[in-house]
């Protein structure tokens, strides 16, 4: 392709005498003066390409977390990835693709999508996932979404052991869609669930496990959804599935995750993956790009999207959801890391997660003044609460090289918790834990909390 090259002042010239104008000004003569820009944008003068990466590299410089051993969870987590997923998922045929509209051409992102969506159904225990969205709380937001054009209701309950963020942007979805959201709050780190149905429920949402790290009864939840005839919408870790029962296994009718987890770097927060699969019954509603297997015209096996008419891009006002296109490359990344762990390295790095947690939760509990925010199981991350304002704590920590955990209070409104919630701190051990990275740990808090 040609390189791009702006327009000379000749070129300039010919366009305005061609359209019988002497100044580029009178392009926009029809404009009224009060919409015009009077006096320019207060934009800094043009700098170097060198100036500028100089200036990147110090800010970089200013990343102190990067050299700190990350204990912060809560919904983004620091886990391994491997050397063969970055080089494979970087691949300029994954980094450059796009939109796969024409299967003739994209064959090789097709079937990586397809074999994701595989994966995915095996992670959820339901048997149709989609090609992606963009993140755990634009999954949930369709989630919603479906369930009320299935039920025709727009009620919600909605469990707050789901991530403060994920119910957020719930709740500003909600201001257009019209969904009647009801926070469900957790008692002892769990969800204290309402007994008996309700005739205006689309939807029971619950976290698995909870933001804070804990296992929820899915039993009581997927009771309450069928007593009141709506669906059941787990939000599950896909880390946790390796080790406990799947979403599927539970009854759920939808399963909501964020697939960070497997294989895509911290970044500061994205981009993300959104994780999403229904049971087969709601596959006409479900959002977003779907893959399916085919052959051509001469018998060769082939992939292609599928069941497109449930789409904005072809339903327009009549489609299911306004979402049609998927975070591809982090799915591709996910496919690595998935195929390149197998079933059993997968389990073997969630039981690696969930065994550090829980020697680090029965070492820092016996500290003075540490405890246990709950008594409820967990898998690789838990509640404590240190009696004193976790940001002393935290700072504390951060000096003797440790991100110590997330303060439930910069999640949550005060009271959540119990209490001022001031003192609450979620701690989440993954696979890239040493020995010595625990035992560090331990002598940090013990020293934050006695100061």
């Amino acid at each position: 392709m040609p390189t791009y090259l702006p327009h000379t002042a000749e070129q300039d010239a010919a366009m305005l005498s061609f359209l019988g104008l002497e100044r580029m000004e009178d392009l926009f003569a029809h404009l009224p003066a009060a919409v015009r820009l009077a006096g320019g944008l207060p934009i800094p003068a043009g700098r170097s390409e060198l100036d500028v990466l100089d200036d990147l590299a110090a800010l970089a410089d200013r990343n102190v977390a990067a050299g700190l051993t990350c204990f912060a969870g809560a919904g983004a987590y620091d886990h391994d990835i491997p050397p063969v997923v970055r080089a494979l998922a970087s691949r300029s045929e994954f980094v450059t693709a796009y939109t796969p509209y024409q299967p003739e051409v994209a064959q090789g992102v097709l079937q990586a999508l397809f074999e994701y969506q595989t994966l995915v159904a095996r992670l959820s225990g339901l048997p149709v996932a989609n090609a992606s969205l963009y993140d755990g709380a634009a999954a949930l937001v369709e989630a919603l979404n479906l369930a009320a054009s299935t039920t025709g209701r727009h009620g919600v309950l909605l469990s707050r052991g789901v991530h403060p963020h994920w119910r957020a942007a719930a709740r500003t979805f909600a201001a257009g869609t019209g969904h009647q959201i009801e926070e469900v709050p957790l008692v002892e780190g769990v969800t204290a669930w309402p007994a008996g149905g309700r005739d205006d429920l689309a939807a029971v949402v619950v976290g698995y496990p909870n933001y804070l790290g804990y296992l929820e009864d899915i039993a009581t939840a997927r009771a309450l959804a069928d007593a009141s005839g709506a669906l059941l919408v787990v939000a599950a870790d896909p880390v946790a599935a390796a080790l406990v029962r799947s979403a599927g296994a539970w009854g759920a009718d939808v399963f909501v995750g964020e697939g960070q987890a497997l294989g895509t770097a911290l970044s500061f927060g994205g981009p993300y993956l959104g994780l999403f699969a229904v049971r087969e019954e709601l596959v006409r509603r479900l959002p977003g790009r779907i893959v399916g297997e085919t052959v051509d015209v001469v018998g060769r096996r082939a992939f292609v999207t599928t069941l497109r008419a449930r789409e904005q891009d072809i339903r327009r006002e009549r489609a299911t959801s306004n979402v049609c296109t998927n975070q591809t490359l982090m799915a591709v990344t996910a496919v690595i890391q998935l195929g390149w762990l197998g079933t059993d390295g997968l389990r073997e790095m969630a039981l690696r997660c969930a065994s550090g947690a829980h020697e680090l939760a029965e070492r820092v509990t016996q500290i003075p003044g540490v405890s246990a925010a709950s008594g409820a199981p967990f898998v690789r991350e838990f509640a404590l609460r240190l009696g004193r304002p976790v940001e002393a704590v935290l700072a504390a920590m951060a000096g003797r090289g440790i991100l110590g955990g997330v303060a439930a209070r910069a999640l949550e409104p005060p009271g959540a918790m119990g209490g001022d919630g001031d003192d609450v701190l979620i701690v989440t051990v993954t696979e890239r834990h040493r020995a010595r990275d625990l035992d560090a740990y331990v002598e940090a808090l013990r020293e934050a909390v006695a100061s």
